[in-house]
């Protein structure tokens, strides 16, 4: 057996390989019959599908030409509106336009005349204000040259001496009367010295001695001070702060042995500096007022001090005139009183008339009533 099979093994080999040829074969047949059933089962799912879709479509188409038609009609209808409504809006709008322009015209009309009213109220007001400008640069221009003319006049000692003089006048005649003060009073009597101006002071013996007021103006060194200051030379300053000292001690000392004259004046006199600017100067100068009054019996004042000072002089010449006036004064009120002892004499006397004037009136009354009682009974 094993022989023939070994003998017979290629016939056998070639026949298995026949038959799974023809297995093979008849498999493929029956997978080509299976997908064709596949395919065909496939295209005539196909076919419905797209049968399905071109009804779908032919549907669609419909409902499209529809909705065209609709879109169509709404757009005519949408059109027809906007050119109704464009030209109710056209209308309108021209009717607007009218209505605002007359009232444009109106209101540009109310404005114009308001703003022309007020323009012409502010070019007047402006013009008067560039008025006043112009006079008050006229009165600027007034006052430089006046400040000019100030300086040249008080470039000189002379006119220096006028223009404190001047201003010192000024004050006596604010606080006294013009008979209360003197000017150009000659010291002693019939001698050439002349102060400027003396200041009875009456006592309550009856002595009126003068006190002396003399106006004094170092003006170069109080400069030369001032600028030597402001310059920051601290030397220089010095030396012109010792020579303004010289120039006010030599100024007192020809006030004491010009004018302190007692007993025609008294023992002390008055030296007017003009300017506060100057009389501070003087004053922070340590100890020069005090040297001066104990040295020269010399007061210096300026225009503040001494008004004060002389306000005070006037309080003391009232008092004193009010103590010499008292005699008078109680001499008038003892006559005064005497006067009112003879009015009350006076007045009691009227009244006792008065009195017995209103008794008599009563007793004619009574008459009066007597004789109306009778009238009456004549008449009843």
């Amino acid at each position: 057996m094993n022989e023939w099979i070994r003998e017979n093994t290629p016939v056998l080999t070639l026949a298995l390989v026949v038959a799974a040829i023809a297995v093979a074969v008849v498999c493929a047949v029956l997978l080509a019959r299976r997908a064709e059933r596949r395919q065909a089962r496939m295209l005539g799912r196909l076919r419905r599908d797209a049968e399905q879709q071109s009804e779908a479509v032919a549907r669609l188409n419909e409902g499209l030409g529809s909705a065209l038609r609709q879109i169509e009609a709404m757009s005519g209808a949408m059109e027809s509106r906007q050119d109704r409504m464009r030209r109710t809006l056209d209308e309108r709008m021209e009717l607007m336009n009218q209505s605002n322009e007359r009232r444009l015209e109106q209101m540009q009309d109310l404005v114009s005349g308001k703003l022309d009213g007020r323009l012409n109220e502010s070019f007047k007001v402006i013009g008067g204000q560039l008025e006043n400008v112009h006079r008050g640069l006229g009165e600027l221009r007034q006052l430089s040259l006046g400040v000019t003319d100030l300086k040249k006049m008080l470039g000189g000692v002379k006119t220096r001496g006028v223009w404190g003089e001047v201003q010192l006048r000024a004050l006596l005649e604010q606080l006294f009367a013009p008979g209360q003060f003197l000017e150009n009073v000659a010291i002693p009597a019939l001698s050439q010295n002349r102060v400027e101006f003396a200041l009875p002071l009456p006592t309550a013996a009856g002595e009126a001695p003068l006190l002396p007021i003399d106006s004094k103006f170092p003006q170069e060194d109080y400069l030369r001070l001032v600028e030597a200051a402001q310059a920051g030379d601290a030397q220089a300053a010095a030396r012109c702060a010792a020579q303004l000292e010289r120039a006010v001690l030599e100024q007192a000392k020809r006030i004491h042995d010009k004018y302190i004259q007692p007993p025609q004046t008294t023992d002390f006199a008055l030296m007017f500096l003009p300017t506060e600017s100057l009389y501070a100067e003087v004053a922070r100068r340590d100890g020069l007022i005090e040297r001066v009054q104990e040295r020269y019996r010399v007061l210096i004042s300026g225009p503040a001090t001494l008004c004060a000072l002389l306000t005070s002089l006037r309080l003391g010449l009232r008092t004193v005139t009010l103590e010499k006036r008292s005699g008078e004064v109680l001499s008038a009120l003892s006559a005064m009183k005497q006067d009112f002892a003879r009015l009350d004499e006076s007045i009691q006397r009227m009244r006792q008339r008065l009195n017995q004037a209103e008794a008599e009136l009563d007793t004619l009354e009574q008459r009066a009533r007597k004789a109306m009682k009778v009238l009456e009974r004549v008449e009843s």
